[in-house]
């Protein structure tokens, strides 16, 4: 008998004119995690659609995550430069009361003081169910991966955290309608991907764990979206810079660690070669491109995921630019071979002519502009000014 019902669910769900304009809308029952669910024949997971003038609640899911420590990397951890960045430009968006930071571990004083924070697994859909419907959540941001260089080094931790939580944040943003952000990666491509420039649409073969669940959650997304109607949406970040971040195994970690050691010690050895070219960003320009493409209007998206870049250096580039403001700089180079094959097999320029297009973005954040900015927050204006 249940054989019959299922099968009788099956014919039904086969048996729905496309000429309705709308996508199918049962989701499948969950094979895997520690909340199975049954989902109403009659759902609509079709995303509402938000004017500019609505408040939007926003759950900010995870980060980048380092920690070689499976209890404290296995969940959404906010507390990074990407999760924490984000809250605070949103919150100046919508209200502090209006995004909701999470992760697994205790944050900062200052973190907590500054909007709601909240506990967040993603490996555990119950809870994270849980606080979409208990905090009336609209749009959801899901920036929990290991890195590059990391996730080599763990690959079993790399799939759970990077994969198995996609499916759990996908299947919750469907459920409820949610519009979605999942970023991408400059290590969605491969070797045999054209590096310069890339485009939008290419070969993607990448040869990390990192790339690879990338890749997967470009395609689940859009797969949802065609299936489901799930508003996704997905930016492939360049190397993103930003001051209040500390190097923790990514391959473009070098531009970040170029600026502690130029103020700290006024040396620096740098793990890439000094000719390799990298799409880098500086993290102001990256927030306001995540937004920008959160509230364009539906219509004017031709494709869910999206390049987006503002400039493209080498390391001996960036130390150039910083020897213009601190003379004194020592850089010395000691090739890691593992990252270094890595940052070979990614992107040198990426093609963002879409994004541009589509949606209107723009960088404001050029080499010497984010040289000058990264020295001043690291408390070397002194120096700066004496160099000008």
């Amino acid at each position: 008998m249940p054989v019959f019902r299922v099968s009788r669910q099956v014919a039904c769900w086969m048996l729905q004119s496309p000429a309705c304009g709308c996508r199918a809308s049962v989701l499948p029952s969950r094979l895997l995690g520690t909340s199975p669910r049954q989902i109403p024949m009659d759902a609509n997971f079709h995303s509402t659609s938000f004017s500019e003038a609505d408040q939007q609640r926003v759950l900010i899911t995870g980060d980048k995550l380092h920690s070689p420590s499976y209890n404290k990397a296995k969940a959404a951890g906010g507390l990074g430069q990407l999760g924490v960045g984000l809250a605070s430009f949103l919150r100046k968006r919508f209200g502090k009361d209006n995004v909701i930071l999470s992760d697994i571990r205790k944050p900062p004083e200052h973190v907590f003081l500054s909007g709601p924070f909240i506990y967040s697994d993603i490996l555990d859909y119950k809870n994270l169910r849980e606080i979409v419907v208990n905090n009336r959540i609209t749009w959801l941001f899901h920036y929990s991966a290991l890195l590059s260089a990391v996730g080599e080094a763990n690959v079993s931790l790399a799939r759970a955290v990077n994969i198995t939580g996609l499916h759990n944040v996908l299947d919750v943003a469907a459920e409820h309608g949610l519009r979605l952000f999942v970023p991408s990666t400059i290590g969605a491509f491969g070797p045999t991907s054209p590096r310069n420039p890339t485009p939008d649409l290419c070969i993607q073969r990448p040869r990390t764990i990192y790339g690879v669940s990338k890749v997967h959650a470009e395609l689940m997304g859009e797969y949802y979206y065609y299936r489901y109607g799930l508003d996704f949406r997905c930016l492939r970040y360049p190397g993103i810079i930003s001051a209040d971040s500390q190097p923790g195994g990514g391959t473009t970690d070098y531009a970040v660690q170029i600026f502690h050691e130029a103020v700290k010690n006024g040396r620096f050895e740098c793990n890439l070669k000094p000719d390799t070219r990298l799409p880098m960003m500086y993290i102001d320009d990256c927030l306001r491109a995540t937004l920008e493409v959160m509230e364009a209007p539906a219509e004017s998206l031709s494709m869910r995921t999206y390049n987006i870049s503002a400039m493209s250096f080498t390391p001996a580039e960036l130390a150039q630019e910083v020897l213009k403001h601190i003379p004194e700089l020592q850089v010395t180079y000691n090739v890691d071979p593992v990252r270094q094959a890595i940052a070979d097999s990614w992107p040198m320029n990426f093609d963002d002519s879409n994004a541009r297009k589509d949606w209107g973005w723009k960088h404001d954040f050029d080499l010497p502009e984010l040289v000058t900015t990264m020295l001043n927050l690291h408390g070397s204006e002194s120096r700066v000014a004496q160099a000008n």
